[in-house]
Order: C-alpha cells, then structure tokens, then sequence
C-alpha cells in the first residue's frame, strides 16, 4: 500500500495563507501606484503640476516597462530564477522607487541643487521627444521630474510583482479554484485603491497644514511593510519546493526560443489585445476620477468644526468600508442560511452607511473610494463559474459592455445632475460600483484563461509579455487624457472646472473595442478548441 505525501498546497489554510500574503503586498503596492490621484488638485497649488505634468509623470510609471523592455526581461527572470527570489527583487525595486518619488515631492527637494539640476536638464530627451513618448519636457516641474524618474523605477518592481503573483498563484491552485484565488487576490488588492482614495486626502491634510509629501510617506510605510510579507512568502515557497521537489528554476529550464510558443498562438493576441484596452479604460482613468467627480458634482465645504470635517469620521469610514469588503466576501462561503442572509443585510447596511458618509463628507475622493466594493463580493461568484463552470470568455464580453455603459454615463449622464447634490451622488455612487464590478470579470475570467494558452514552464514570459501590451496602454492613456484635457479646456485654470466629457468618450471607445475583440476571441475559441468556455476544475 502506498501513500502521496501531502505538500503544503494540499492544506486549503496553508495555499490561501500563501495567497493571502501576495495579495496584502499588492495591496500596499497598489495604494502607492494612486498615492497622488485623489490629490491632483492639492499638486496644482503646491507644487505647480497642470494636468499636462501630472499626466506625464502618472504615464511615467510604465515607460521603462514599455520602451526598454524591462517587462519581457521581468519574465525571463521570473521563468529561469522562479517565483521567490523574483518576489523580493519586485519588492526591493518598488520600495526604491517608492522612496526617490516621496524626496521629489518633500519640501527638502525644493530649492536643492538636485532640484536646480532637474529644472536645467532633461528637457529634451533625443529619438523619444522626436516619436512624442518622452517622460519628460521643457517647463515640466524639476519635482515631477524626479517624481516621474522614482515612479518608472516603481513601475518596473509593481509589474514584475504582479506577473509574479501570476505565476505564484498559478503554482499553488492549479487544478483547484485558480479563478476564485486570482479574483480574489485582485479584490483585496483593489481595496488598496479605495484605502489610497480615502487616507491620501486624509494624511495630504492632518493637522490643517497640506503637505503632500506625508500622503506619499505613508505609501513607503506601507511598501516597507508589503516587503515583509514577501519575505515570509519567500520561506513558504521554498519549503514547498523541497516537498515537491520541483525546484522550477533548474528542471526544465526556459529558452528563449521557448517565447515562439506564445507569440504565434492567436489565442494569447486575442487575450492580449483585450487586456491592453479594458485596462488602459480602467487605470488612468483612476488617476483622473477623483478630479472628474469634483468637477462634476456640486460639493459645499463643510465646516472646520463639524463631525464630518474631523480626521475621526476618516477612520470610521475606512472601518465601515472593511466591514463591507468582509462581510460581502463572506456571503459566498456560509452555509447556514440564517446566519449567510444575516451577513449580507450587514453588508448592504453598511454599504449604505458607507455611502451616506462619502456624501455628508462632500468629498469626491470618499465617493470613489467604493470602486471596489461590489467587485469584493462578486468576486467569488465569478470565480466560482469560472472554476466550475466555465465561460470566461463570455464573461470578458459582459464586462467590456458595463465598462462602456459606465464611461457613457459619466460623460454625458452625471454632468447633467450638477446642482443637484442628492442626485449627482446616487449617480455617481451607482456607476462606480458597477465599473468596479466590470473590472472584477477580467481577473476572474482573463488571468486564469492564460495557463490554457503557454506551456506551464514558459507562464511567467507569457504573463510579462500580456504586462508588456497592457503597460503600452497604461503609460499612453494618463498621458492622452492630460493631453486632451488640456486641449479641450483652453484658458481653465480652475482644477475643479474641467470639462472631462471628451477624455471619457475615448475611454468608452476602447470599451468598444473590448467588446468586438471579445466577440472574436469567443469564434476563435470555438473554432481552436481554446477551451476557454470550459471549467479549470473537471
């Protein structure tokens, strides 16, 4: 009689603990990715950023990513040196990045001689200003030019932990519910952004002095702490590989004539392809929505004095916002009906106590701050389909038509409610909740799909080459919507009056695109025996 040896993923507790601790790194990651969105108004008046310096330095995030290619190097390395030693280098190059990004925007910088050096020199960068894609420019702030030079250095450590991740989840759930973990690890991640939404404004602010530097400290603090969680991550993975014995940087070794498997499958362009336009319709405008909402809604100062001007309803609010995230999270996994319904009233309760604090604050940034909400508690519904189901590539069809009806809406619907608070900010609210819900069909549904496409000892370049398309977008778009911002509003200089209606219909557009090439994916599919319709676990 023989016996299999369990491993430390035969144990559900000790594979979502692993989870777990990649996705509370990402979290922390994704909270500094934002640090200044809710902020765009506060860099205007106190360090000089117009929405042309502050697109270029948030565009700046995934140029070297882009342009040299760190990306495609980023899975080499992951696919030849594995999942834990790439997790630490991701750790360390964002932490780095993350601290030269807060000097740039700390009162120490200014009046430097680094800041005189920046202010005279990168005005002009050869071949890259010629073909429009420079990082920098002539008149750019000397501050958002360091800021730009720490977050591409970030960007290079966020989209190499994110591949990494990838492939760690992969390692850990495949042939058990990779979709549900993969979703799962984005929800708890996004609430990262609904954490930068609500904290940044708030540490931007104590005390009643502004200072912007203290929002981006408290991101450094956080991606201190996020490289802990990598280091205890680093010694279960290993302890892993020594009971498996699978040592997936030496057995198998990856070539880079191994890449040819993945650059002619159609299946990876088409998933690909839709990657780049649903997350290029999504992040940027991330960095924007704060500012648009503001320009949109009609806020009226609430006084110095009152409760919901006091740091203490900040704290309140983020602690109702987890009760949400929780509870919503738990709804899936109950099995006493009594109690799971029970849990799902306090949910909706305090979703809605959430909501009505974001509008008795007045505060644009506490209203987005929902985006991820929904997103926790569907999460699992998807995927669970997805695991058992199956139908991942009709799921990436359903979001592309809730991203373009969202953007559709804040173009045209939410400026028509301005002066009217009540009403502007159920429409917001509503809006929000179901972009973020879009958004939570593209983790459940397109990062599972990938392992079906690529050879299991090649996922790492497969992911960083999907990172690579999508980092394209993601470096273009916060750039164009500066761009047609400042175009589209000549003689503005309120950061509040902006007209956003133009930046938005382009955003709807790669909606649009999404959505045909999500059709097409679907026939190919069909046609291909892709099997992307089908469950992960048979």
């Amino acid at each position: 009689m023989t016996t299999t040896q369990k491993t430390l993923r035969d144990s559900a507790a000790i594979r979502w603990m692993a989870l777990l601790l990649l996705a509370l790194a990402m979290f922390c990651a994704y909270i500094f990715m934002d640090i200044l969105s809710p902020i765009k108004d506060l860099m205007q008046t106190q360090r000089g950023w117009d929405s042309d310096a502050f697109g270029t330095m948030q565009g700046s995030e995934t140029f070297l990513n882009v342009f040299v290619f760190f990306l495609i190097f980023a899975g080499i390395i992951l696919d030849k040196m594995g999942v834990r030693f790439t997790a630490l280098l991701s750790g360390g190059v964002m932490l780095l990045g993350a601290i030269i990004k807060w000097y740039a925007i700390s009162d120490s910088f200014i009046g430097s001689g680094l800041e005189t050096w920046f202010t005279n020199n990168l005005n002009h960068i050869p071949v890259f200003e010629q073909l429009n894609v420079s990082p920098f420019y002539e008149g750019m702030p000397a501050s958002a030019k360091l800021a730009a030079c720490g977050f591409m250095l970030f960007g290079c450590g966020a989209e190499m932990g994110g591949i990494t991740v990838s492939r760690g989840i992969v390692k850990w759930f495949k042939g058990r519910e990779m979709a549900l973990a993969m979703g799962s690890e984005m929800a708890l991640a996004r609430l990262g952004v609904a954490t930068c939404m609500i904290f940044s404004p708030f540490f931007a602010k104590l005390g009643g002095v502004v200072s912007v530097s203290r929002s981006v400290a408290f991101g450094v603090v956080l991606l201190c702490i996020a490289m802990i969680m990598l280091v205890v991550y680093f010694f279960m993975d290993k302890k892993l590989d020594a009971q498996t014995g699978e040592a997936e940087e030496k057995d198998d070794p990856f070539k880079i004539s191994d890449l040819g498997q993945i650059l002619t499958s159609s299946g990876f362009w088409l998933v690909s392809l839709l990657c780049v336009l649903y997350y290029s319709a999504i992040f940027p405008f991330q960095k924007y929505a704060v500012n648009m909402l503001q320009c949109n809604l009609s806020f009226t100062e609430v006084p110095a004095d009152s409760f919901w001007a006091s740091s203490s309803v900040t704290i309140i609010q983020y602690v109702i916002m987890l009760v949400v995230a929780v509870t919503a999270f738990m709804f899936n996994f109950l099995k006493n009906k009594s109690f799971k319904y029970g849990v799902l009233c306090l949910s909706i309760v305090s979703l809605v106590t959430y909501c009505y604090m974001g509008y008795m604050r007045q505060s644009a940034e506490s209203i987005f701050a929902v985006f991820p909400l929904l997103a926790v508690g569907i999460t699992p519904i998807l995927g669970n389909y997805v695991d058992h189901k199956g139908k991942a590539a009709s799921m990436l069809v359903l979001g592309s038509l809730l991203l373009i009806a969202c953007h559709l809406t804040f173009a045209f619907i939410l400026p028509e409610f301005k002066g009217n608070q009540v009403g502007g900010v159920i429409v917001a609210y509503v809006t929000i909740l179901v972009l973020g819900a879009s958004f939570s069909l593209v983790p459940a549904s397109l990062w599972p799909s990938v392992p079906k496409l690529v050879d299991a000892k090649i996922i790492g370049s497969a992911y960083a080459l999907i990172f690579w398309i999508q980092n394209i977008g993601l470096w273009l778009f916060p750039l164009l919507i500066g761009k047609v911002l400042t175009m589209t509003n000549k003689g503005v200089t309120n950061a509040t009056e902006l007209n956003y209606t133009a930046p938005l219909v382009m955003l709807a557009g790669l909606g649009v695109a999404a959505l045909i090439i999500g059709l097409v994916l679907k026939v190919v599919d069909k046609k291909k025996g892709l099997h992307l319709e089908e469950p992960n676990i048979k």
